[in-house]
């Protein structure tokens, strides 16, 4: 054996009772899985009053650039994940060009000076290679991303040619290996599609056995109609659904959660595969120009700007926005947590109103105007949910758990603001807050929605279960000690209780502390 960890209590991510056995790895897979006394190893890990589980699967991850930032992966190593599902909310790296390839070029060579050198998904996947990834990366197609490519940021409906070219690229990423389609219905250009342009979409990816992931039109005032129209297009194109951060958003819409699981259920029932995934935070994270209407976002950043420098079209969309949100109180619940310049540092970590008050500008003047500073860059957290919906939410067997979130460090151009602390603490959060402290799920309940549930929903078939012959992507925690320090104000800050993870047989954090050894692979779904 080249490693054996012994005498831990293993959790096998099918959500069996755990069994206390040793494990034994040779090169990249768990040859054996028992009592191994009379085994050599080069090396042993004592993992006595430990558990051992396959390692984490983040099912909704926004890694895809930062993984070329970071390719340690800092933050979701470092929290036991060993595999992140990136392409979500829409938002893909590849496939990509044109126009969208374009914007994003400038975006990311300002601020992080990478280069975009890629438009195919094996492009795409043999830079990652290259990077020498710490985690495996599972990509999923990007509505907005392949939409933003053939048809820029046009509030319209595709023509027959554009709706085909989106076809061809999704069915050509999904021979090149994609695990599925995902749409932020919430964000352009994806929010000026509707259904026959997802549904056609949804089939050229159900062709390949692909899964639809989405950011529903609505977790707020239209949740519901959202959860028709979303049940709708997996219907009609036979194709397996992932409900994306599945939540009730703001006050006034808490009470509509016992209705949408009547909505999902009744779908299950029906015989439409549907799953959720969800985050153990009461905060959202989304860009600050996610307040915006759907028309004033139209076109790309360049018009965004003109729409905000003109005072007449400004107070159109000031009217909008107090509209949906009259009550002053609503600007004391978002977190600036992120901006690009230097001078508007100052702000983060302040609610939009503090920062106003300190500007004495009213609150929407104050956003307007740091967006138009910081070229509408600029992240912030939205506290928008409640416990006992999330507990509820959590309870539900067909929820997984995922951080919504891009890996981060505590160094590099990864460490600048404030992020959302699900980059730092989603999963060790789970097993502490909700497992030990509130009980909502046993252990082996909270490990099959992190690593056996997610693994089906990707049909990977070596992967999520501690089972001889499959991949050795194992993480080794104190049940006793585990949590997360991350917070809002200090979100940089690493979990505790996790002392070893381990990638493809390999050792990648060890006490922890990252080895600096990057062994993920990029993973080709049917492969």
């Amino acid at each position: 054996m080249d490693l054996i960890i012994k005498d831990g209590t293993v959790i096998d991510g099918s959500g069996a009772p755990g069994v206390k056995a040793d494990l034994g790895i040779k090169d990249d897979r768990i040859e054996v899985l028992g009592k191994l006394d009379n085994c050599t190893s080069a090396a042993v890990i004592q993992a006595g009053g430990k558990v051992v589980c396959p390692g984490f699967i983040d099912i909704h991850s926004h890694s895809d650039y930062h993984l070329l930032i970071n390719p340690q992966s800092e933050s979701k190593i470092r929290q036991g994940v060993t595999t992140e599902v990136g392409g979500n909310c829409g938002y893909a790296a590849a496939p990509i060009g044109n126009q969208a390839l374009k914007e994003r070029q400038g975006r990311y060579k300002e601020t992080f000076d990478l280069e975009l050198d890629w438009q195919t998904l094996p492009e795409y996947r043999r830079r990652l290679e290259k990077a020498k990834i710490s985690v495996n990366y599972a990509p999923l197609i990007g509505h907005n991303t392949i939409r933003a490519t053939v048809m820029g940021m046009e509030n319209r409906p595709p023509t027959s040619r554009e709706l085909t070219q989106m076809e061809a690229l999704t069915e050509e990423a999904m021979r090149d290996g994609a695990f599925g389609i995902s749409s932020g219905l919430i964000y352009p250009p994806a929010c000026y599609a509707r259904a026959p342009e997802l549904i056609a979409l949804c089939k050229a990816a159900a062709r390949y056995g692909g899964f639809l992931s989405c950011h529903i039109r609505s977790e707020g005032p239209r949740l519901l109609e959202a959860l028709d129209e979303i049940i709708l297009v997996a219907r009609k194109a036979r194709i397996p659904l992932q409900i994306s951060h599945l939540k009730t958003a703001g006050g006034a819409n808490w009470h509509k959660l016992s209705q949408a699981f009547e909505i999902i259920e009744k779908a299950q029932a029906q015989g439409v595969p549907i799953t959720a995934d969800r985050y153990p935070y009461l905060a959202s994270n989304a860009g600050l120009q996610a307040l915006l209407p759907d028309w004033a976002l139209a076109g790309g950043t360049e018009p965004q700007l003109k729409r905000l420098q003109n005072q007449s079209t400004r107070r159109r969309i000031q009217k909008e926005i107090l509209e949906n949100h009259p009550e002053e109180e609503y600007w004391e619940k978002i977190l600036i947590s992120e901006a690009v310049s230097e001078e508007n540092q100052r702000w983060v970590g302040n609610t939009v109103a503090e920062a106003a008050a300190r500007q004495a500008k009213p609150p929407l003047e104050f956003v307007f105007d740091l967006l138009l500073q910081e070229t509408m860059q600029v992240e912030a957290i939205y506290f928008i949910m409640n416990e006992k919906n999330l507990l509820d939410i959590l309870s539900k067997p067909y929820v997984m758990i995922g951080s919504d979130s891009a890996c981060r460090a505590h160094y590099g151009p990864l460490s600048k603001g404030k992020p959302h602390p699900r980059a730092f603490g989603t999963f060790p959060r789970v097993l502490d807050h909700y497992v030990n402290k509130e009980g909502v799920l046993n252990l082996e309940e909270a490990v099959y929605k992190m690593t056996g549930a997610p693994a089906q929903k990707l049909g990977l078939k070596d992967r999520g279960l501690i089972r001889e012959g499959f991949k050795a992507d194992i993480v080794v925690f104190d049940p006793r000690k585990i949590t997360d320090t991350a917070t809002y104000q200090h979100p940089a800050s690493y979990p505790e209780g996790i002392d070893c993870v381990i990638v493809n047989g390999t050792i990648t954090v060890e006490n922890g502390s990252h080895t600096g050894i990057g062994k993920g692979c990029v993973l080709v779904k049917g492969n």
